[in-house]
């Protein structure tokens, strides 16, 4: 009899992953190819909402994972960050800590789902708003960091945050979304995924 090992990732599993490195190059170009979804000149990247959407539905272990590669295709040189760039140049840049905050973020909220049996709604709605407050955290302070410590731009603190506001408005839209949408698709794959392990078992 064959077994599954849940410390082991599965054919669907690293589907699943590859899925959202590439959900997460379309997130980041997504206004490249729809210039008209903007909101007062901000561009509507989708970043935020599928990295948090891949904690949510991979778990912390594959969901941090596929970030970490989605990071390293980008380093690698592919075109897959915003503006259809790629290299260490924009990890080192002004939106270097976002690309950086999507591997913890997806991580944790991955581990806050894990912590029940049965995730609610409200557990995916806390999960959801504790990402995107670590992606600004992280992003937004490292934005600031990197602007004058080695890009020599002054900017305020206080100024960093007001420039991030734009953005912050829409992402707590998507992700409010994201939140409330997670639970079904969340448990449609755990019932394919269990169906699939009765099947080799």
């Amino acid at each position: 009899m064959t077994t599954v090992k849940k410390t082991q990732f599965r054919t669907i599993d690293l589907t699943l992953a590859g899925m959202f490195v590439a959900l997460m190059a379309i997130g980041a170009n997504i206004t490249s190819w729809a210039p008209f979804l903007q909101v007062a000149n901000v561009p509507l990247s989708m970043q935020p909402f599928f990295a948090i959407l891949a904690g949510l539905l991979l778990g912390s272990r594959l969901g941090a994972l596929s970030m970490t590669v989605y990071m390293f295709v980008g380093l690698a040189g592919a075109p897959v960050f915003a503006e259809f760039s790629g290299g260490l140049g924009v990890l080192i840049g002004s939106t270097g800590g976002f690309i950086l905050s999507y591997i913890p973020t997806a991580y944790i909220v991955g581990k806050i789902i894990e912590s029940s049996r049965k995730p609610t709604t409200t557990l995916f709605v806390t999960a959801s708003f504790v990402g995107i407050i670590m992606i600004y955290l992280i992003g937004t302070n490292y934005m600031f960091l990197s602007l004058n410590l080695w890009l020599n731009i002054d900017m305020s603190y206080g100024a960093a945050w007001l420039v991030m506001l734009w953005f912050a408005v829409k992402d707590i839209i998507f992700t409010a979304f994201g939140a409330f949408i997670a639970p079904r698709i969340y448990h449609a794959t755990k019932k394919v995924t269990s169906s699939n392990n009765k099947s080799v078992a």
